[in-house]
Order: C-alpha cells, then sequence, then structure tokens
C-alpha cells in the first residue's frame, strides 16, 4: 500500500468523539435439526452457554476507534434498565470514554440475532422511539469534550438520538472540528456543513433516487455535495467499493474483501477508521484507502466486531 499511514504514536493520539445511537448486541446460537410441525420455520435449539453480548450502534463505532489505539469517547442516552447497565458495563472494558445521560424514559435498544449453521435465522429488535428531546440537555456537555476532541463522529441509526444534529455540526465547524456522519433516513439537510458522509447505496438512493448509470450518478452526488456544503460524499458500494465525491473531483476504489463472512457492522468500521485516520492528521482521499481495507477486513469476521491496528497495517 502506497498511501501514507499513521503510526501507533499518532493514532494514539488522535481523539475521536462518537455521538448517536447506542445500542446492545445480542447472539443466540443454537442447533438446527428439524422444521417446526407448527408452521414452516427452523426450531432453533439454544444453548444458553454460547450466548454472547456485543456493542452495538454508536458503542460499535466508538469500540472501533478504540481497537484501533485511539482515544475515543461516546455521547449517548440509554435507558435506565438492565440492558442499559449491560452496555455500560461492555464499554467499560473496552476502554471507550462513555458520557451517558441514563433516562428512566428511555428503553435501551436491543438487537437480538438466532443463529443456527453459522447463519444469521432471525434478528429480533427490542426498541421504542423516545416521546421527548434525549439529548437536549448534554449540549454542554458536548462542547466541553468537543474542545478536548480531534474530529466529531455522528453516528445516527433513526432512533431519536440526534435531534439537534445540526446545531453540534455548526458548533464543531466552528470549532475548527472534522465532522463525520454516517446517514440515516430522507433528510441529509440535517447534515449540512459536514467534512464528510458516508451513506450505503440503498441510503443514498433514499436522497437522490435510483441511478441508471455511473454519469448519473456522479451528476446527482456532486449536486447534493455542493447543495449541503460538504467537504465529501463517501458513497460505500458493497461488492463494488467505494466512491469518493470531493472538491478534487472523483476517486474510486475497488473492494477488498477477502471472503465475505457477514456485513454486520461493517459500516460502523468503515467510518470509524476514516476518523482515526483523519484525527491522524490524513486526508480524506488517504484516509478512505484505509477505511477500505478495514472494511474488508471486518466482513470477514462473525457479528458486530473490530479490526486492530496490526490488522490493518501488519
Amino acid at each position: 500500500m502506497n498511501t501514507p499511514r499513521p503510526t501507533r504514536e499518532q493514532i494514539a493520539r488522535a481523539r475521536v468523539l462518537v455521538v448517536g445511537d447506542a445500542m446492545l448486541d445480542r447472539y443466540w446460537f443454537g442447533a438446527v435439526d428439524r422444521i417446526s410441525p407448527e408452521a414452516p420455520v427452523p426450531v432453533v435449539r439454544v444453548n444458553r452457554a454460547k450466548e454472547q453480548e456485543r456493542l452495538g450502534g454508536a458503542a460499535n463505532v466508538a469500540w472501533n476507534a478504540r481497537a484501533l489505539g485511539a482515544t475515543a469517547r461516546l455521547l449517548t442516552a440509554i435507558g435506565d434498565d438492565e440492558h442499559g447497565h449491560r452496555l455500560e458495563a461492555l464499554l467499560a472494558k473496552s476502554g471507550v470514554e462513555s458520557l451517558f445521560k441514563r433516562d428512566p424514559r428511555m428503553t435501551t435498544i436491543v438487537k437480538l440475532r438466532v443463529i443456527g449453521r453459522s447463519q444469521q435465522l432471525l434478528r429480533v429488535d427490542f426498541e421504542e422511539e423516545p416521546d421527548h428531546e434525549v439529548l437536549e440537555d448534554l449540549l454542554a456537555q458536548y462542547e466541553q469534550t468537543l474542545a478536548v476532541s480531534d474530529v466529531v463522529l455522528f453516528s445516527d441509526y433513526g432512533k431519536g438520538g440526534l435531534t439537534h444534529i445540526p446545531r453540534m455540526i455548526e458548533l464543531a465547524r466552528a470549532a475548527n472540528r472534522a465532522v463525520l456522519v454516517d446517514p440515516k433516513g430522507s433528510d441529509y439537510e440535517r447534515y449540512r456543513g459536514a467534512t464528510v458522509i458516508t451513506p450505503n447505496r440503498a441510503e443514498l438512493a433514499q436522497v437522490i433516487g435510483a441511478w441508471s448509470s455511473e454519469a448519473q450518478l456522479h451528476e446527482r452526488a456532486f449536486a447534493l455535495r455542493e447543495r449541503l456544503g460538504l467537504g465529501g460524499l463517501l458513497l460505500t458500494r458493497s461488492e463494488e467499493g467505494m466512491s469518493l465525491f470531493d472538491a478534487q473531483g472523483h476517486v474510486r476504489i475497488p473492494a477488498q474483501a477477502r471472503e465475505v463472512f457477514d456485513v454486520t457492522g461493517a459500516g460502523d468500521t468503515v467510518i470509524a477508521t476514516m476518523a482515526v485516520m483523519l484525527a491522524s492528521g490524513l486526508g480524506l482521499r488517504e484516509a478512505m484507502e484505509h477505511a477500505n481495507r478495514a472494511g474488508g477486513i471486518v466482513v470477514g469476521k462473525f457479528g458486530t466486531a473490530s479490526v486492530s491496528y496490526e490488522e490493518l497495517f501488519e
């Protein structure tokens, strides 16, 4: 790889602030030996000894930044419930500095995946849309933490935690901090002024419409970038690699996945790697090269996972 790469020391000095919707990922593993007589579905005999819990959502993004060696802080709101306490414990073990708002009116989001024969058979989501502003009283803490961070990364899962993202982006840009956004929904106006947003193909199509050619994609992507005042738009294209639309034009790199085992959380790894690289002094195009490689490594792992400095560079 000819792209400049940061040293361990440079990454150790990088400070990434992650803001967004954190959740708990649970995995139940079991044997699948028969089809149910009640309905045409497999019967999974769950082995409780093999249950796993992992960081999900914005918490997984922060963990990915920490796994590379950077300082990672997570600003989020969770429920004051059993799952929230489990999430806290996992974050404490991970080395991510957690800035929680424990809200008794919230339910901590849980994604339960049932696995049989090394395949995901079912995902069950436990979540409730918050009926109030969950991060409004964290704006002061956000500003304080922003002052000791190099970049801020917004992990938007559309769960209601980023209602105030336009104001947060405004504060970050005023402080001359790079802003990365993993977007959700069709209203990208709220991400105006970001350094880079990282939609996948389906997410971008929601905003600019389905494209019938590369030329049409380029025209619409550049128009969106211009309209929102973005530094760059990084389109993740799965097996087709990545495309970056920036002030210099367009650059595309092929996917580097050696074997795709599980794409769960791959987008988290990509944007976390981008954030760490930018915080270490690299530009968008250089950061994209490393993020593409990290994404190729993590899809070869099971479930929400991370990539270490050794895996990425050595």
